[in-house]
């Protein structure tokens, strides 16, 4: 990711969400409150998780790394907008806007692979589920979750190394709270045609493979459920893949809306409301949905 273009501009400036002191610090009070109730939310699973031998399981280890990229994605642009509220600092470098794009892009990358992941494991749990334990076994665990985080690393490497190998020389204002695809290439002198291309293309194949591996799974879910002869089953079932689909239906309709598309309709206001649905509100509703729907993470959370 080394900078290898022939741009003139050193920084860049982030247009924050507004300039007006009362908005300003509204939002500031706001966006701070959101934040620690995110972290806190998702440091109490990981506790949970962790201290509770209940939860020992393969679902929950997964739950687990979905809680983590829960605390690292609102940090990696909440932070600085939070910077840029209070302190009316929207400077942020060259090389710090290139990193906070590859870090913001593997924590999205991996999470799209990793909701795939617990979607398989809800399939064969519920479908299969006197092999479970010999299907989805701890080292199968670790090396899908190993997997997720690779392809993650190896999907924001190639991303940010097609934006950051362009020039930037005519404007420096990210039309963006943090430094991200769409506004970057918008942003940016040279032509962006072809990488584009490759941008909607590589996103495009992992980002439906990973939907693909989701919808599938959940058509069997639901197949298996509806044929269960007893209703309290099926309220379990239900119940149990009911948080999880929630959160896939909100994060891949979001991301999916950011990434999949030309940079030719890219829409400032649009997409910050869009990316605040991801970036923020889903790592503060996914523990929230975890909790409240599952006994096993209730009686964890009031152990811990």
């Amino acid at each position: 990711m080394q900078r290898v273009n022939l741009s003139t501009v050193s920084e860049f400036v982030l247009v924050g969400l507004s300039d007006a002191p009362e908005v300003r610090f509204l939002l500031f009070g706001l966006f701070l409150i959101i934040y620690l109730a995110t972290v806190a939310g998702n440091i109490a699973i990981l506790i949970a998780i962790s201290t509770d031998p209940r939860l020992h399981k393969p679902m929950y280890f997964f739950l687990g790394n979905l809680s983590f990229l829960d605390i690292l994605c609102p940090t990696i642009t909440v932070l600085k907008m939070l910077e840029a509220l209070l302190l009316e600092n929207k400077m942020i470098s060259f090389t710090g806007c290139m990193l906070q794009l590859f870090f913001l892009i593997n924590v999205v990358g991996t999470e799209i692979f990793l909701l795939a992941v617990m979607a398989y494991d809800r399939y064969v749990a519920i479908c299969h589920p006197l092999q479970y334990v010999n299907v989805v076994s701890m080292k199968l665990c670790a090396h899908l979750a190993l997997g997720t985080w690779a392809l993650g690393f190896g999907n924001s490497l190639l991303h940010t190394s097609l934006v950051f190998t362009l020039c930037f020389c005519d404007s420096n204002e990210v039309d963006q709270y943090y430094c991200d695809i769409p506004p970057m290439l918008a942003l940016s002198c040279s032509p962006t045609y072809s990488r584009e291309l490759v941008i909607l293309a590589v996103a495009g194949v992992l980002g439906s493979s990973a939907f693909v591996v989701t919808l599938v799974s959940y058509i069997y879910i639901l197949s298996a459920v509806l044929c269960m002869n007893s209703s309290e089953s099926r309220h379990k079932a239900f119940s149990t893949c009911g948080s999880h689909l929630m959160v896939v239906c909100l994060f891949y309709g979001t991301t999916i809306c950011t990434y999949v598309r030309p940079s030719s309709t890219y829409s400032p206001n649009q997409d910050r409301i869009v990316s605040m649905l991801y970036g923020i509100l889903t790592p503060l509703l996914n523990p929230i949905i975890y909790s409240l729907r599952n006994k096993e993470v209730k009686c964890a959370l009031r152990k811990a």
